[in-house]
């Protein structure tokens, strides 16, 4: 199973922005600095901080002394939970897809991909999202800095 291009970008800002309340930063980072910081374009990265802030993982705040956090929920998600929120529930294959598959009312497929994608899923439950920062992960995080945008 491969997650989509928003899902990576959502869990490379939460690790980050975990991280950086860890590190005591006066100053909360902007999206435009969290974009950079994990190489994902700024407009991308402010579809999903909005996707966050939804979910309540992430609290983005407007103004002088502004920026992004992660709440503290957010900290304790699990990681399968925020990539079920993120992911959707729908099938790993396109059987309802245009044309549909002709194979969709007997196949057994369906079934046994629906039970790994939750498998999947289930493996990530008991991770949270403060947990995947922890070193040696944590430090290299808080070492990225802003790259310019191409």
């Amino acid at each position: 199973m491969r997650l989509t291009k928003s899902t990576d970008i959502a869990l490379r800002i939460a690790m980050r922005l975990a991280v950086t309340d860890d590190a005591g930063d006066s100053a909360a980072p902007t999206t435009r600095e969290v974009a950079g910081a994990v190489g994902v374009p700024y407009t991308h990265a402010a579809k999903v901080v909005s996707r966050l802030q939804h979910l309540g993982v992430v609290e983005a705040r407007r103004g002088r002394g502004g920026g992004l956090a992660l709440t503290p929920a957010g900290r304790g998600w699990s990681v399968g939970r925020l990539l079920r929120e993120l992911e959707g529930a729908g099938d790993v294959v396109g059987c309802e897809d245009d044309p549909p598959c002709p194979l969709r009312g007997a196949c057994r497929l369906r079934g046994a991909l629906r039970e790994a994608q939750e498998a999947f899923f289930a493996t990530l439950d008991p991770l949270t999202i403060e947990e995947l920062t922890v070193p040696p992960t944590g430090p290299l995080l808080l070492s990225l800095t802003a790259r310019p945008e191409h």
